[in-house]
């Protein structure tokens, strides 16, 4: 099996895991100051993938630090498949729920002036948490193309 940044039970791997845990964390906080933001579908569900990505993702870091602790090699074939499982269905939520948040977000400032009118503060906190939502996808979609490499080399 070759070696891959970011496989499971490394330096990298954990770090990856880390950023995820991290940036959706973060995109959770800036979505739940901003005013209103339960009154928009979409932000609820950025709130629901991002806590999902950040929980599958703390989980795996704390897998990744025990790992690397006792020394162990985290890549038998059904460790893999269930990682890969798990970042593609988190990655995909993940993307689903930053592209829908962001149609809205663009649907607030540019078509209906409604950040402008009334909410301009919080359409900001909007866009930060939609940026954070897409860091973390893409850090899960990089995780998820190395456990399916990872699968196939195993």
């Amino acid at each position: 099996m070759k070696v891959a940044v970011g496989r499971p039970g490394t330096l990298s791997g954990l770090l990856l895991r880390i950023g995820q845990s991290l940036f959706a964390a973060s995109s959770i906080a800036f979505m739940v100051s901003a005013f209103g933001f339960s009154n928009y579908t979409a932000f609820c569900y950025l709130i629901a993938s991002m806590g999902l990505q950040a929980l599958w993702s703390f989980g795996l870091a704390c897998l990744d630090f025990y790992a690397m602790w006792i020394k162990r090699d985290l890549c038998s074939a059904v460790l893999v498949s269930l990682f890969v499982v798990g970042d593609w269905v988190t990655a995909t939520l993940s993307l689903a729920a930053a592209c829908s948040s962001a149609g809205v977000a663009v649907l607030f400032d540019r078509d209906v002036d409604y950040c402008r009118a009334y909410i301009q503060h919080a359409c900001h906190k909007y866009e930060i948490s939609i940026a954070f939502a897409f860091i973390t996808w893409l850090l899960s979609a990089i995780s998820s193309l190395v456990m399916l490499w990872l699968l196939a080399s195993v």
